[in-house]
Protein backbone atom coordinates (compact mmCIF):
# COMPACT_ATOMS: atom_id res chain seq x y z
CA UNK A 1 0.00 0.00 0.00
CA UNK A 2 1.32 3.42 -0.91
CA UNK A 3 1.11 5.91 1.94
CA UNK A 4 0.61 9.63 1.38
CA UNK A 5 1.05 10.52 5.06
CA UNK A 6 1.12 8.63 8.35
CA UNK A 7 -0.19 10.05 11.62
CA UNK A 8 0.68 7.56 14.36
CA UNK A 9 -1.14 4.34 13.44
CA UNK A 10 -3.35 6.00 10.81
CA UNK A 11 -2.31 5.99 7.16
CA UNK A 12 -3.66 8.45 4.60
CA UNK A 13 -3.52 6.89 1.15
CA UNK A 14 -5.45 5.94 -1.94
CA UNK A 15 -6.57 2.68 -0.28
CA UNK A 16 -7.81 4.44 2.87
CA UNK A 17 -8.44 8.17 3.25
CA UNK A 18 -6.95 10.08 0.33
CA UNK A 19 -6.56 13.80 0.83
CA UNK A 20 -6.86 16.11 -2.18
CA UNK A 21 -5.51 19.24 -0.48
CA UNK A 22 -2.86 19.79 2.15
CA UNK A 23 -2.48 23.27 3.61
CA UNK A 24 0.48 23.95 5.90
CA UNK A 25 0.86 27.14 7.94
CA UNK A 26 3.69 27.97 10.36
CA UNK A 27 3.55 30.79 12.91
CA UNK A 28 6.56 32.94 13.75
CA UNK A 29 6.25 34.78 17.05
CA UNK A 30 7.41 38.37 17.48
CA UNK A 31 6.94 40.72 20.44
CA UNK A 32 6.98 44.48 20.31
CA UNK A 33 9.59 46.09 22.58
CA UNK A 34 9.08 49.70 23.62
CA UNK A 35 12.09 52.02 23.23
CA UNK A 36 12.51 55.52 24.65
CA UNK A 37 12.48 58.20 21.95
CA UNK A 38 12.21 55.69 19.08
CA UNK A 39 9.68 53.45 17.43
CA UNK A 40 9.14 50.11 19.12
CA UNK A 41 11.38 47.28 17.93
CA UNK A 42 10.33 43.72 17.20
CA UNK A 43 12.02 40.85 19.00
CA UNK A 44 11.81 37.32 17.61
CA UNK A 45 10.78 34.95 20.40
CA UNK A 46 10.63 31.73 18.41
CA UNK A 47 8.67 29.63 16.02
CA UNK A 48 5.03 29.03 16.87
CA UNK A 49 2.69 26.19 15.96
CA UNK A 50 2.51 24.55 12.58
CA UNK A 51 -1.03 23.78 11.43
CA UNK A 52 -1.78 21.26 8.68
CA UNK A 53 -5.24 20.96 7.15
CA UNK A 54 -6.06 17.84 5.13
CA UNK A 55 -9.22 17.74 3.01
CA UNK A 56 -10.15 14.62 1.13
CA UNK A 57 -12.60 11.97 0.07
CA UNK A 58 -13.27 8.40 1.12
CA UNK A 59 -15.24 6.02 -1.06
CA UNK A 60 -15.90 3.36 1.59
CA UNK A 61 -17.48 0.78 -0.71
CA UNK A 62 -14.52 1.02 -3.10
CA UNK A 63 -11.59 1.11 -0.65
CA UNK A 64 -10.91 1.62 3.02
CA UNK A 65 -14.29 0.80 4.53
CA UNK A 66 -16.64 2.88 6.63
CA UNK A 67 -14.43 3.08 9.74
CA UNK A 68 -11.76 5.53 8.52
CA UNK A 69 -13.25 8.67 10.06
CA UNK A 70 -14.04 6.81 13.28
CA UNK A 71 -10.37 5.77 13.48
CA UNK A 72 -9.31 9.41 13.11
CA UNK A 73 -11.68 10.39 15.92
CA UNK A 74 -10.36 7.58 18.14
CA UNK A 75 -6.80 8.83 17.69
CA UNK A 76 -7.92 12.42 18.38
CA UNK A 77 -9.78 11.34 21.51
CA UNK A 78 -6.80 9.43 22.88
CA UNK A 79 -5.20 12.72 23.94
CA UNK A 80 -1.81 11.48 22.74
CA UNK A 81 0.42 13.34 20.28
CA UNK A 82 1.27 11.29 17.18
CA UNK A 83 4.27 11.41 14.89
CA UNK A 84 3.45 12.81 11.44
CA UNK A 85 5.53 11.35 8.61
CA UNK A 86 5.16 11.99 4.87
CA UNK A 87 5.01 9.15 2.37
CA UNK A 88 8.55 10.12 1.34
CA UNK A 89 9.85 9.69 4.89
CA UNK A 90 9.97 13.34 6.04
CA UNK A 91 9.33 13.47 9.78
CA UNK A 92 7.31 16.56 10.69
CA UNK A 93 7.38 15.82 14.42
CA UNK A 94 4.53 15.22 16.85
CA UNK A 95 1.06 16.51 16.02
CA UNK A 96 -2.36 16.41 17.62
CA UNK A 97 -5.72 16.28 15.88
CA UNK A 98 -7.58 19.50 16.65
CA UNK A 99 -10.72 18.70 14.67
CA UNK A 100 -12.31 16.13 12.37
CA UNK A 101 -15.32 16.91 10.20
CA UNK A 102 -17.15 14.84 7.63
CA UNK A 103 -19.85 15.24 5.02
CA UNK A 104 -21.73 12.15 3.86
CA UNK A 105 -23.37 12.02 0.42
CA UNK A 106 -24.63 9.54 -2.22
CA UNK A 107 -26.57 7.21 0.06
CA UNK A 108 -27.64 3.60 -0.39
CA UNK A 109 -31.26 2.69 0.47
CA UNK A 110 -30.15 1.54 3.96
CA UNK A 111 -28.61 4.96 4.72
CA UNK A 112 -24.96 4.01 4.19
CA UNK A 113 -23.02 6.79 2.50
CA UNK A 114 -21.07 5.86 -0.62
CA UNK A 115 -19.03 9.06 -0.42
CA UNK A 116 -17.45 10.67 2.66
CA UNK A 117 -15.67 13.99 2.44
CA UNK A 118 -13.47 14.84 5.40
CA UNK A 119 -11.42 17.68 6.84
CA UNK A 120 -8.80 17.11 9.52
CA UNK A 121 -6.89 19.88 11.27
CA UNK A 122 -3.54 18.96 12.82
CA UNK A 123 -1.44 21.17 15.09
CA UNK A 124 2.17 20.70 16.12
CA UNK A 125 2.59 19.47 19.67
CA UNK A 126 6.08 20.81 20.20
CA UNK A 127 9.09 18.81 21.28
CA UNK A 128 9.54 17.70 24.87
CA UNK A 129 13.11 18.44 25.87
CA UNK A 130 13.01 17.19 29.45
CA UNK A 131 13.76 20.55 31.10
Amino acid sequence: MLVMMGLGPFRFGLNTAAYQTLTRQTEYRWESQERIGRHPAMQFIGEGHTTIDLDGTILPLFRGGLSQIDRMRTIAGSGTPQFLVSGRGKIFGQFVIMSVSETQTVFLPNGVARKLEFAVQLMSYGPDRGF
